[in-house]
């Protein structure tokens, strides 16, 4: 078991979607009961990033292969399937933390 999660969170910027999405993503790893520790990236840095973490999170559509599990999280900015996309993350998060 993990003592905590290493997050990269990654929009086309680095800065605007995924600092909200980051935001969100503290509020339902705490309700979670999830500690988690996040860092900010380009969608560009994802292939490099993942290595250093345990789950990337994206604000854009990435397709590419990955190492590591992955998951859209437009919804959490957006706002379209919030609950949704909240409930999908907070249980992925419990079972990476239990690996």
């Amino acid at each position: 078991m993990k003592n905590e999660v290493k997050v990269l969170v990654a929009c086309g910027s680095g800065v605007a979607t995924s600092t909200i999405a980051q935001e969100a993503v503290k509020e339902i790893a705490k309700e979670a009961g999830v500690p988690v520790n996040i860092m900010k990236g380009t969608i560009a840095e994802v292939p490099t990033k993942q290595a250093s973490v345990d789950l990337v999170l994206t604000t854009a559509n990435y397709r590419k292969p990955l190492d590591k599990p992955h998951m859209s999280v437009f919804g959490l900015v957006s706002g379209v399937g919030k609950a949704k996309v909240a409930a999908q993350l907070a249980e992925l998060l419990k079972k990476i933390q239990a690996e």
